[in-house]
């Protein structure tokens, strides 16, 4: 048994897609996220005991939890089903949100579990746990909130069926800004809307976009970057989700973003920028353009989050 009696972990939140990657790239930023605390209990299994900022909508049953389902699996591929665990869970990122509220929770559940007992498996060896965990909330099965949220980084998915991933360096001086308009957008809405099949010219640009954008992150190039950030395939059908979404857009570039698209299935968007001014330059003209609606929103400037999911005192 881990000499720790009590484990509080911190899960961040997440940009998938990054435009040109759908469902195989995405990128960890500091903020938002969620925080989940383990603890020995002498009651044997997995008892969720408390749950905040959620609105009163997750279960506290472990197994219809995404956190719960991660601990759960990891607990039985251990054989330590019958080991006594509480846990609590602290949802500080809204939901449908596009930032991988789910996955966030899942990583968390898995890693706050596996550090509690001693850590038998290594970050990476979490990954089809946590993957289970994220899972059980949209049946969907893509690394690209996982992934970057529990290894950090900029993750690339080469195959979401394998789990067979790979982080790649982010450059010194990329940021980005992300805002959360306050709408919210299922998932499972925002998959259905799109094409069934692909043109082969858009498929072609779209490789093409996904190459260079990775080629540009290896090379610190962010000219590559920015003429590489563009979706054709997801982007044009989900942006009819999003209220003014081009005005945003433009708004955005204009105030210098390398580039801008949808974070995830939405409704947050970001911009990648180079350096830290441009890109609170470039929240604050997205901003303004939901405020102009009106409508809320929250705006998060974070350089890319290397360390991803990690215990906190």
């Amino acid at each position: 048994m881990s000499a720790k009696s009590e484990i509080r972990v911190f899960a961040p939140a997440t940009v998938a897609n990054v435009a040109c990657g759908y469902d195989v790239l995405g990128f960890a930023i500091d903020a938002p996220g969620d925080e989940i605390v383990v603890r020995h209990g002498e009651k044997p299994g997995l008892h969720i005991t408390k749950i905040t900022g959620d609105d009163g909508k997750l279960p506290k049953n472990p197994a219809q939890n995404t956190a719960g389902v991660a601990a759960l699996d990891l607990l039985k591929h251990l054989g330590m089903t019958d080991r006594g665990i509480e846990m609590e869970i602290h949802k500080k990122m809204p939901f449908g949100s596009g930032l991988g509220s789910s996955a966030a929770s899942a990583v968390a559940g898995a890693f706050a579990v596996n550090k509690l007992i001693g850590e038998p498996l290594t970050k990476n060896q979490l990954l089809p746990f946590a993957m289970a965990g994220e899972a059980s909330a949209d049946g969907a099965w893509h690394a690209d909130n996982v992934g970057p949220c529990l290894l950090g980084g900029i993750v690339f998915i080469r195959s979401n069926s394998e789990l067979d991933v790979a982080q790649l360096p982010a450059p010194k001086n990329l940021w980005a800004a992300v805002v959360h308009p306050d709408i919210e957008i299922l998932t499972k809405v925002a998959r259905e809307i799109l094409p069934k099949e692909i043109p082969l010219e858009n498929a072609t640009q779209q490789i093409g976009n996904l190459g260079g954008l990775l080629c540009g992150l290896i090379q610190e190039d962010y000219g590559l970057i920015s003429r590489s950030i563009h979706d054709v395939i997801a982007e044009p059908r989900r942006q009819k989700l999003i209220p003014d979404f081009y005005k945003a857009k433009r708004a955005a570039l204009a105030a210098g973003a390398l580039g801008f698209s949808i974070s995830g299935a939405g409704p947050s968007v970001f911009a990648l920028c180079e350096g830290e001014q441009s890109a609170k330059k470039v929240a604050d003209a997205i901003s303004g353009i939901f405020a102009a609606i009106p409508l809320n929103s929250q705006a998060y400037i974070s350089r890319i989050n290397t360390k991803g999911v990690h215990v906190i005192s």
